[in-house]
């Protein structure tokens, strides 16, 4: 407890008038009962019968169109940084030529847009998983089918 006087005497504690310490006393106590926050930290379930909810924020949407939406923010971006770049040597110099200036700054975003084309068509196959109860048998053989005429007339070879 915060006492408002020295034992024994009336003088206030620290030097404070009465009114002053009775003010301390009151803010103190007032701080004592003012309501807290608290924040559960305990693990959330990985899964249940809630359904999501969604957040504040980007809209929830698929990883591709998430990947997608991410690829073209930064692409902008880099267009931006480079069209910017251009205009002001475009300005600053006062002669330079802009299809020079447009040959080198877009040399990069050619060569970035290549990579990423080549890089998009490297991605491994994803993994397909199957899951079956009871025999099972599997018929891998390709069939070629060819049709031709004017009535259909289909040939399957194996």
């Amino acid at each position: 407890m915060y006492p408002e006087t020295d034992p024994g005497t009336t003088r206030p504690v620290a030097g404070l008038s009465e009114d002053e310490a009775a003010a301390e006393a009151r803010r103190i106590i007032a701080d004592a009962y003012r309501p807290t926050a608290y924040r559960d930290d305990s693990p959330v379930p990985t899964h249940g019968t809630t359904p999501p909810v969604a957040q504040p924020g980007r809209p929830p949407m698929s990883q591709g169109a998430t990947d997608a939406s991410v690829l073209m923010l930064a692409g902008g971006t880099a267009t931006a940084m480079i069209g910017g770049t251009a205009a002001v040597l475009m300005y600053v110099s006062q002669f330079a030529d802009p299809v020079v200036c447009g040959l080198v700054f877009g040399a990069p975003s050619a060569l970035v847009l290549a990579l990423g084309r080549l890089a998009k068509k490297a991605k491994p196959a994803p993994d397909v998983h199957h899951h079956y109860e009871g025999p099972v048998y599997q018929d891998r053989r390709n069939v070629h089918s060819r049709t031709t005429g004017v009535w259909a007339k289909t040939n399957n070879q194996h």
